[in-house]
């Protein structure tokens, strides 16, 4: 039976080493695949803890497995580490006060998630071997989360194979586990290329490829009319041939991201797009070339590893703030409207009393466990974790890192997920995580349930979002 106390002892412990490592991570931010500094220190803490690490994971130099143990159970904990552009700020300044203008900063909170996850890793070992319990414990190391679907490559190389479960986290405004699917999601690149030609003295000698993107988009604008409500289809243009309107312009591309609730949705969706694109091309007499950058599965939320996930954030309790930092929260929250309050805590309406939640509505910081709850709603985002949850049944937590208002990617998430309050945050999930990887270990049962389950909402199968030919982008 798991000692709830002595797994919270173990994370306390080495609090110290893993906040410093998220700390490490906080101060040199990269971007996603380019994480060698945040990917360097996370490895170098595992290995200290007697972890075998391997590293290059799907051909990816920053994806990595530290392993302790062998055999199975063989329970997963997932750790993200990349940064965002354009966020750079000082920890703790409720001031945008920049530490390098223009340079990326953690606004995801990314620093605390693979830190956090380690340190529940850690004391899942340390209590494996003072209880000599069976099995291991596998940290993932997962880069390109924001840019890159790093978990989805790895996935279609294997490396969730022979996992019996996988628990992760992420940094939020609440203590939850996350009881809502996420969009599937395809990100793909329409490459036109006609023919340049003088606009005024001979525009009929030439074949815009910029008109190709514009027809596309007016087809495409449609379609939306004959697709599912749930589904998303929205663009950027990356090339628009030039700048000169005298020209007629021989090369062009847009980014669709085509998003729906179901991966097989997606797939379906794709080929529809495709066709405009197609017809595009066949109207402005250019060629075409469809390049899929990335792709990732709708997240599936395992009940059974959440509910139990969701009872052990209740057994080791939320973070445990002080007046220091209610004092920082306050200065952030105080600046945010009803609005960006009201949408912070949008999910939370539903599963407190009008009572509990205007306690919470007024507080710049929860410490407060909301219960667990499965809502058959995809929410409006998309996360790599979906293709994790496709491999092996799969359960995520938030725990309160920042203050409630505070948007997401932003330089204000920036400055609090490296101060105390995300540091706090992150040891709450560690507890949780270990505490819920410990008892999956000890309950051959759970395990069982939780595999039919994922068999049931999965079909128990991965279905890969995006062809072979397609790989990692780099740059």
């Amino acid at each position: 039976m798991a000692d709830v106390t002595k797994i919270k002892a173990l994370v306390d412990e080495k609090a110290e080493k893993f906040v410093g490592v998220a700390d490490q991570v906080w101060s040199t931010p990269e971007l996603g695949f380019k994480e060698e500094k945040s990917a360097a220190a996370l490895i170098a803490a595992l290995e200290s803890e007697g972890f075998a690490v391997t590293t290059g994971l799907a051909g990816i130099p920053t994806a990595f497995v530290g392993v302790w143990g062998e055999g199975h159970p063989a329970i997963a904990l997932l750790g993200e580490f990349d940064a965002l552009p354009s966020l750079s700020q000082e920890a703790g300044n409720a001031e945008h006060t920049p530490l390098c203008e223009g340079g990326n900063g953690h606004g995801c909170g990314h620093n605390l998630l693979g830190a956090g996850a380690l340190a529940a890793a850690v004391a899942v070992k340390d209590y494996m071997q003072a209880n000599g319990i069976k099995g291991s414990v596998h940290y993932f190391g997962c880069p390109g989360e924001e840019f890159g679907c790093g978990k989805m490559f790895m996935a279609r190389a294997g490396a969730f194979d022979g996992i019996d479960a996988a628990f992760t986290w992420h940094p939020g405004n609440t203590n939850s586990v996350m009881g809502v699917s996420s969009l599937a999601n395809n990100s793909i690149y329409y490459k036109f290329k006609g023919r340049t030609s003088h606009a005024a003295a001979s525009p009929h000698l030439g074949r815009s490829a910029l008109d190709a993107c514009e027809l596309m988009s007016v087809g495409c604008n449609y379609l939306r009319e004959h697709i599912i409500p749930e589904a998303r289809l929205h663009y950027a243009y990356r090339d628009v041939g030039g700048s000169a309107p005298n020209v007629v312009q021989d090369h062009a591309c847009v980014n669709y991201f085509i998003r729906a609730p179901k991966i097989t949705q997606v797939l379906e969706l794709i080929e529809r797009v495709n066709d405009v694109a197609r017809g595009a091309a066949m109207m402005t007499g250019t060629e075409l070339e469809i390049q899929t950058a990335a792709g990732l599965c709708d997240y599936q939320p395992n009940d059974v590893l959440s509910e139990l996930l969701s009872d052990c954030l209740k057994e080791v309790g939320g973070p445990g703030f002080d007046k220091a930092d209610y004092e920082l929260a306050e200065k952030f929250f105080n600046s945010y409207s009803d609005a960006e309050i009201e949408a912070s805590l949008n999910s939370v309406k539903s599963q407190v009393s009008d009572e509990e939640f205007e306690k919470i509505r007024k507080s710049p910081l929860n410490e407060f466990v909301l219960p667990y709850k499965h809502i058959d709603i995809a929410m409006p985002g998309s996360t790599d974790v979906g293709d994790v949850s496709y491999c092996t049944p799969t359960a995520q937590l938030n725990t309160c890192c920042y203050a409630n208002g505070t948007p997401g990617h932003t330089w204000q998430v920036v400055a609090q997920v490296g101060s105390d309050i995300g540091h706090k945050g992150m040891i709450a999930a560690a507890k949780a995580m270990a505490l819920a990887t410990i008892k999956t270990m000890e309950d051959p049962e759970l395990l069982q349930k939780a595999k039919e389950e994922w068999v049931k909402s999965t079909g128990g199968k991965y279905i890969c979002p995006v062809p072979p030919e397609t790989v990692p982008l780099f740059d």
